[in-house]
């Protein structure tokens, strides 16, 4: 183990008192539980206790009498722990699976509130395991697991109580090889708990890489990268084989530990119990009962092995969701911000600084102001903070120095989801749900009216092609929109955002790499949503923000240059440098006036 692991190992008292709020929110399903489960226990010691009567009495002194009140005792006692198992089973089934589900939701709840830059550190395989493999973990504490190991427990009790009024002696020898067992147990259990840590931590990265794979299975194939996707694939999984290796070695050698616990009793037995029986200390009947009862002990402190291993298991991943749930979501203290029912969208930016790590700043004394229904255009080089900026805008990050304000409040002060309800966005590259075309509209608004959702539709230029699909704006779009080209899936990302009605928009080129007719009708869309709204448009076409209010130019984290796209080129700075070289590039684009070389696909 690394010395990292050893670090973050986790006390074992913090995983009980999360044991014990687990089990009080199932409290009523688990106390019915450990009655049924103390019922089928104790009937279950019925059966074994006649063996002795059988032997010394019916068969031993002939005392035929006792042979029917035998079977029927024995009988009715296997029904009624016949009966309360299945109680057992269905009762505590329900409260497993009710436990997960209702640990599910809470991690997942608490995932969605996460800060975006989580989430851009973090594959998506590891955020899908920690929902949904790491609390099956939990039927093991809630379920059959710890109410098994009580019975385990209660079990071996009342049958070390029977074997010592049959032969002390031989039971303190007994007792002491179970209690090296018990040391045994205890190593592997701390040696165990880090590996299937472990293992949780590597079955969310190889999920993680595989749904990276699959979902880009096309620039895979585009530059034949198989044999490298499949080797790193071979090197996870040969990691996630060493690690179950090393925790079957562990679970193989409590298991080979248990078989010597049981060979070495049975030599006692055979030693001890033979010398009784022949010395008269022990009859015939007593020694065949304590044999039974000597089952009943063993059975179920190997059975607590077993049950102990998977409850490991089990705190392992509840250790894993608790690191998860440590992570502080982005709207901690919303409840005691400013709510915020009207926003006009006036946006500025006061001496804003940022900087992802500590002492690299990405933006750099910002300052301008976006006037109410006014667009602003961020151009500059890649890598020059314009994501950075807009990013800002939209509170998925906060300044390290300064202030953003919206309607003249710090935005710090007011609730993210107030000010969020407000906000439209529009990507270059906009993600679509796997549903109906009316589904990915409506997710702006999902109480949208179906009129509603046409009039948009109508508006964005989606009925043109929605008319070509039988099932119209039913039609279903696929994983991520696949099935629509790429102007018909910027078509339905701006109705969309005219649905939802914002006061702040981001666009972020919304028509680059379309082919002409697409970017028209596209361009007309925007017009309609731009209207009336704050915009602010990252521009990588020049061509497409000469109507703009204001067009910041920024390089190295600073606004460089500002004003209108006339004041600009009549600068002559770095922004005219941009267009130049933009329009000598779009110009080559075309063989003959009004005629691309490469148009990009149909819309």
């Amino acid at each position: 183990m690394s010395p990292d692991e050893k670090h973050k190992r986790v006390p074992w008292s913090v995983s009980w008192r999360e044991l014990r709020e687990l089990l009080s929110a199932h409290k009523h399903r688990l106390l019915l539980g450990l009655c049924l489960m103390l019922v089928n226990r104790l009937v279950g010691l019925v059966l074994p206790a006649t063996s002795k009567l059988l032997i010394d009495d019916v068969i031993g002194k002939q005392q035929v009498q006792l042979l029917w009140p035998l079977a029927l005792a024995g009988g009715a006692a296997t029904l009624v722990q016949a009966g309360s198992g299945f109680a057992l089973g269905q009762i505590l089934g329900v409260a497993a699976q009710r436990a997960i589900n209702d640990m599910r939701k809470v991690v997942q709840e608490h995932v969605g509130r996460l800060p975006v830059r989580y989430f851009d550190s973090t594959q998506t395989g590891v955020l899908i395991s920690r929902i949904m493999s790491d609390a099956e973990g939990i039927r093991n504490l809630v379920g059959t697991g710890i109410v098994e190991l009580v019975g385990g427990v209660v079990s071996a009790t009342l049958g070390i109580g029977v074997l010592f009024y049959l032969n002390w002696r031989l039971t303190l020898g007994i007792l002491v090889v179970l209690a090296l067992f018990g040391v045994a147990m205890a190593w592997a259990f701390k040696v165990l708990r880090p590996l299937f840590r472990e293992r949780g931590k590597i079955q969310g990265e190889i999920s993680g890489r595989l749904n990276q794979t699959l979902g880009g299975v096309r620039v895979v194939k585009a530059y034949t990268a198989e044999p490298q996707e499949a080797r790193v694939f071979a090197d996870n999984v040969d990691r996630l084989f060493d690690n179950i290796k090393r925790s079957m070695t562990g679970v193989s050698a409590t298991t080979a530990v248990s078989t010597a616990i049981v060979g070495a009793i049975g030599v006692l037995l055979t030693v001890f119990g033979g010398r009784a029986i022949l010395a008269g200390a022990m009859t015939l009947g007593e020694f065949v009962m304590y044999l039974v009862f000597i089952g009943l002990v063993v059975g179920p402190v190997v059975q607590i092995a077993s049950i102990g291993t998977q409850i490991s298991e089990a705190f392992a991943g509840l250790d894993r969701i608790r690191e998860l749930r440590a992570v502080e979501p982005e709207d901690t203290g919303d409840e005691r911000r400013a709510s915020l029912a009207q926003v006009r969208g006036e946006i500025e930016f006061d001496a804003v600084g940022f900087e992802y790590d500590p002492g690299k700043p990405v933006l750099k004394g910002i300052s301008f102001r976006a006037p109410a229904g006014s667009t602003t255009a961020l151009v500059g080089s890649s890598g020059s903070g314009k994501s950075t900026l807009v990013s800002l805008v939209m509170a998925f990050n906060r300044p390290n120095a300064g202030r953003v304000l919206v309607d003249g409040h710090d935005l710090s002060t007011l609730r993210l989801r107030d000010y969020r309800a407000h906000l439209g966005v529009v990507l270059q590259d906009n993600f679509l749900f796997d549903g109906t075309i009316a589904e990915n509209v409506a997710f702006s608004r999902p109480d949208a009216t179906r009129a509603e959702i046409e009039a948009a539709c109508g508006a964005a230029h989606c009925d043109e092609f929605v008319a070509r699909f039988e099932k119209g704006l039913d039609s279903v779009v696929g994983e991520r929109g696949i099935k629509l080209s790429g102007g018909q899936r910027q078509r339905v990302a701006i109705a969309r955002a005219l649905l939802a009605r914002p006061r702040i928009l981001i666009l972020d080129e919304a028509t680059s790499s379309l082919d002409s007719e697409s970017e028209a009708l596209i361009q007309d869309a925007l017009a309609k949503l731009r209207a009336s709204r704050t915009t602010f448009v990252i521009a990588h076409r020049l061509s497409t923000i000469r109507s703009a209010d204001q067009i910041l130019v920024i390089e190295g984290g600073e606004i460089v240059e500002r004003g209108t796209h006339t004041q600009l080129l009549a600068l002559g700075g770095r922004y005219k440098e941009l267009h130049d070289r933009q329009y000598a590039f779009e110009r080559e684009r075309f063989v003959n006036p009004g005629e691309e070389l490469a148009p990009s696909g149909p819309a």
